[in-house]
């Protein structure tokens, strides 16, 4: 019944299994690959005929996880797995960036690629699978694929590069990089790296490239037994309408990309778009063009005009040579009420950021497959359609706005103070007021100026550079600080960032069949320049941390108890710690470990209630004077609060020497006053002697009356 092909190979110690022909037959391509007890099945099904209407491929990859993968089932209330989490959207985008270059130019059909997580040993994250998987699908499905495609991890412990780190291993890690591309060239790569150098960062690219070898071989083996029939599609030659197009309009095109003003520069280009469109689809023409053709292909002749005019000249759209980076201004602290704030331009992209400290209860829980942990750093990114001078719907974050955010959040997170040493949940809003440009990395430097100026005590200053890369044959230029029209024709958007001393995160996509490590290496020292000079404007704005937190940021305090004291400070049904909560305007926590955090933004809340939980966790200790209340008098003394929730008597015989005839003489209900503890009896019991001292003054009333007070609670 079955056709079954499979291959098998060990890979980084651990045995990878690639089958096909059991599950998912009616797709196009199926594989299910499973790597130590990881699986995962990628199928792919593409249309037989293009979409009418479009002049993009219509590519869209889909990667969820099961809860059952790992045994789970999932939280909320509907116990089912609902709309994708950020992990299954970035890793959705993981696998497209590098197989969508592959497709051949002009293939128009709607093509869907499905990874489904099935299995999850906890130890390989399913994400490098998924992406050998769809990779070992397309090369099977006969679709126009040129793969296959590999795909590693790549980690560096103790100097030394680990392919394929497991979950444990990668906490031990100064480096998390994913790679992948084909036999010849890098495609794709993502990294989070504690300040590590180009050079450690580039070997790591190129081992992971050495790495996944061996697999594209295997997906090759694999297809030899079972990949369909190609399909039969010829790139179309749009080389005549090209010619034709520039020959009405090439002197109008060089013109507008030699305009430095974006709304300008557009402007003309419509302009010669309309001219163009006027002469070849106008009424009374013979033969017009199709409307859809006419689009793709202008497109193409603007490319190759910004292309042109770079390679021959040296000089690009702005007028900039191709290492110069736009004009900066850095500032912080625009926003008078924000925790933290940063305006950051650069040229015309512009990214406001805003930093909020907030206390354990805005920690975000996350379930993911591994289990539910807390998260207490968050970076959220968001793209208004005004930004680029456009109308559009508002929405929720789409997948661009998580992977940008995710890409600035990885740069920023190596710098960040431990949570035990800065115990707050820091959460940064990008808004992209302006773009032209890398937004994601003005996202990297306005976090930075933003955390900064809330007076997180980052370990040093992060800034983000996006280079970009024009190749032609022989001829290639690499970009410093690339424009948007450069990114959009151009075959590289390579984003690098981290600070003064080394590396923090990389991101490389390529349009093309891929780059070689000599331009890597060119386009790592480029970018290195480029971001010392970012840095260097940045600090016009703000060099470093602010010395105290912003006036209206929450200020947490800190303090241990022993974990035997616990029960008692949360109280029955947490009736005690509510109370306190209510009485001191101050948030809790209370920690399994016995670690309490206390919040509030007023200093006397905090220290009311750290008395409060100090006098229920601990004995008072002789010699110590402690704030007391006369919580009750009586004609034989007075009743005084005076460690939390522990009173003590004073006698009225012991009160005063001179004889007294009411305690009302010395002291009155609600009066404050300064207590000592001198010790216990000598039975141990809780009997407890003490002096009254004024509370203006200090000085012992007993002194003023001439005899010594004795208590007991």
């Amino acid at each position: 019944m079955f056709d079954v092909q499979k291959v098998e190979l060990t890979w980084a110690g651990r045995k990878l299994t690639l089958e096909t022909g059991k599950i998912a037959r009616q797709a196009d391509g199926a594989v299910l690959a499973t790597y130590g007890e990881t699986t995962v099945l990628a199928t792919v099904v593409s249309a037989r005929e293009p979409k009418a209407g479009i002049d993009f491929f219509p590519l869209t990859v889909n990667y969820q996880e099961k809860a059952f993968a790992a045994g789970r089932i999932p939280g909320g209330y509907f116990k089912r797995e609902g709309r994708p989490t950020e992990k299954e959207t970035l890793v959705s985008r993981l696998i497209d960036r590098p197989i969508r270059p592959l497709f051949v130019e002009g293939y128009r059909n709607e093509t869907q690629v499905i990874v489904t997580v099935l299995s999850h040993d906890l130890e390989n994250d399913p994400d490098i699978v998924a992406m050998v998987a769809a990779s070992a699908a397309l090369t099977l499905s006969g679709v126009p694929f040129m793969g296959p495609v590999g795909a590693a991890r790549v980690g560096y412990v103790n100097g030394q590069y680990k392919l394929n780190p497991t979950v444990a291993e990668l906490k031990d890690s100064v480096l998390d990089l994913v790679v992948a591309g084909t036999a010849d060239a890098v495609l794709m790569v993502e990294s989070e790296a504690k300040e590590l150098p180009e050079d450690v960062m580039l070997g790591a690219v190129m081992h992971g490239h050495k790495g996944f070898q061996p697999v594209i071989d295997a997906i090759i083996k694999l297809a030899e037994r079972a990949a369909k029939e190609p399909r039969d599609f010829q790139t179309p030659d749009n080389s005549a309408v090209e010619k034709r197009i520039l020959d009405l309009v090439e002197a109008d095109l060089r013109d507008a990309f030699t305009t430095p003003v974006k709304q300008t520069r557009q402007e003309k280009v419509a302009a010669a778009k309309a001219k163009a469109a006027a002469a070849l689809m106008g009424e009374g023409v013979e033969n017009p063009l199709d409307k859809q053709l006419f689009g793709t292909v202008f497109k193409d002749a603007e490319a190759k005009i910004v292309r042109w005019n770079i390679l021959d000249t040296g000089v690009r759209i702005d007028g900039r040579d191709n290492k110069t980076v736009r004009p900066i201004v850095a500032e912080a602290g625009i926003l008078p009420r924000a925790h933290g704030s940063a305006l950051f331009t650069r040229g015309e992209t512009q990214a406001m950021v805003v930093a909020t400290l907030g206390t354990s209860d805005d920690e975000q829980y996350i379930d993911s497959l591994e289990g539910t942990y807390k998260e207490t750093f968050l970076l959220h990114y968001n793209f208004p359609p005004y930004s680029v001078g456009e109308t559009g719907r508002m929405g929720s974050p789409g997948r661009r706005e998580i992977g940008h955010g995710k890409l600035a959040w990885r740069a920023m997170r190596p710098m960040l103070p431990a949570h035990h040493e800065f115990p707050y949940t820091i959460r940064l809003v990008s808004e992209i007021t302006e773009s032209n440009g890398s937004s994601s990395m003005a996202t990297v430097c306005g976090s930075s100026l933003a955390l900064m100026d809330a007076g997180v005590p980052l370990r040093a200053p992060v800034a983000g550079i996006a280079m970009g890369l024009i190749l032609e044959g022989e001829r290639y230029a690499v970009l410093s600080d690339i424009l948007g029209d450069e990114d959009h024709l151009g075959d590289m958007d390579f984003k690098v960032a981290g600070t003064e001393n080394g590396v923090t995160s990389l991101q490389m996509d390529i349009k093309i069949a891929g780059i070689t490590e000599e331009i890597m290496r060119v386009a790592l020292d480029q970018a290195k320049g480029g971001r010392l000079h970012i840095l260097g404007e940045m600090a016009k704005g703000l060099s470093g941390a602010r010395q105290e937190l912003g006036q209206y940021a929450p200020r947490i305090e800190t303090i241990k108890i022993p974990t035997d004291k616990i029960r008692e400070v949360i109280g029955t049904g947490g009736k005690v710690i509510r109370e306190i909560v209510e009485k001191t305007g101050a948030k809790i926590n209370v920690e399994d470990d016995g670690t309490v955090k206390v919040a509030s933004s007023d200093a006397a809340s905090i220290t009311a209630a750290l008395n409060w939980i100090k006098s229920i966790a601990s004995e008072p200790e002789i010699g110590v004077i402690y704030d007391g209340t006369v919580v009750k008098t009586t004609d034989f003394g007075a009743f005084v609060n005076f460690f939390g929730a522990k009173d003590g008597l004073v006698h009225i015989s012991q009160l005063a020497a001179n004889r007294v005839n009411k305690v009302t003489d010395v002291v009155k209900e609600g009066d404050k006053v300064k207590v000592k503890l001198l010790g216990f009896d000598e039975r141990g019991k809780v009997r407890l002697s003490m002096k009254i001292v004024d509370q203006a003054t200090g000085e012992d009333l007993e002194k003023k009356q001439g005899g010594e007070a004795a208590a007991g609670e």
